[in-house]
């Protein structure tokens, strides 16, 4: 895959390996390969990954293909909503947003386009028509836009925290309040390239939730996020010390989690409200639990009973 970039006006004086996981949407440890083995070079100049790109900088990939298999589909993916600007799709377990380097599964974009769906070629490469991600190991609503007109308004709609985003999570432990507020910074954590952490260098992240039911060894919440950062539900409940049930990554019990059938972090994006990006129309689109999460809910429910 060989195309050229011109660096993008919010990477100017960063390095080189960092931007281009921002650009790839893969790990700094991924991108400092991709860089050191020649596969991203600036034009017209010898750049190491250390170095900071400036301003009018070319960027050229020529990326190998390391999937040699077609991409799986996603033949469980439901469509909740669809028309000519948008689709919103509920996302199973286990399938990416996109292709990313390293990644042999499912993809929504992939289901998308194998199913005959007409995407704009509007966003990077592989990553068309995608305005917002949700993680592998968390299911529910993720819209993707089909016009170029919904590509620039829903996007400018998610960067301005205007869309509505709720999910529902089992945390750990008995929450203290029955609604708060988290508000913490959230960066990338220096002892791995895949794990978030809240700390002063951060960007801004902030997370409201409610509670739903309690059942003492762990609560079941509604969530709003004001930001988008990656993990934040996950690194937020963490930081107050009730992380996702399912979720070790981020210090759940792994005993509870096998208890409960569960083998991914209790999580689920359950509704999307947006301004229709053509016809102005406040839209709503709601998920149901899959089975995986509902069982877990069901049994947690039984235990608490007993």
């Amino acid at each position: 895959m060989e195309h050229m970039v011109p660096a993008p006006d919010a990477l100017i004086g960063k390095r080189f390996d960092v931007a281009v996981a921002k650009m790839l949407g893969i790990s700094r440890a991924k991108a400092a390969d991709v860089v050191t083995t020649g596969q991203a070079r600036v034009l017209g100049r010898h750049v190491d990954k250390a170095a900071a790109l400036q301003a009018g900088d070319l960027i050229e990939f020529d990326l190998v293909e390391e999937r040699k298999e077609p991409e799986p589909i996603a033949t469980d993916m439901r469509i909740v909503y669809e028309d000519d600007d948008v689709v919103v799709v509920d996302k199973p377990v286990g399938v990416a947003a996109h292709a990313s380097v390293g990644w042999t599964g499912p993809t929504v974009l992939g289901s998308l386009l194998d199913r005959g769906v007409h995407i704009t070629s509007y966003g990077a490469p592989g990553r068309q028509g995608i305005v917002s991600r949700l993680d592998v190991g968390t299911s529910g609503l993720m819209l993707v836009c089909k016009s170029e007109l919904a590509y620039k308004e829903m996007r400018r709609q998610f960067a301005e925290h205007e869309v509505v985003k709720t999910y529902h999570a089992l945390a750990q432990g008995n929450l203290k309040e029955d609604k708060a507020t988290i508000e913490a910074p959230i960066g990338r954590a220096k002892v791995s390239d895949f794990r978030f952490c809240v700390t002063p260098a951060g960007k801004e992240a902030i997370t409201h939730w409610d509670v739903l039911e309690r059942f003492g060894e762990a609560t079941l919440a509604k969530i709003n996020l004001e930001t988008g950062r990656t993990h934040q539900i996950r690194v937020h409940f963490s930081s107050i010390g009730h992380p996702l049930v399912g979720d070790p990554m981020y210090g759940a019990n792994p005993v509870l989690s096998h208890e409960l059938g569960l083998e991914r972090q209790w999580l689920h994006a359950m509704q999307l409200e947006f301004r229709h990006p053509r016809t102005h129309v406040w839209t709503t689109v709601s998920s149901q639990y899959p089975a995986d999460l509902q069982h877990a809910l069901d049994t947690m429910r039984s235990l608490h009973a007993a």
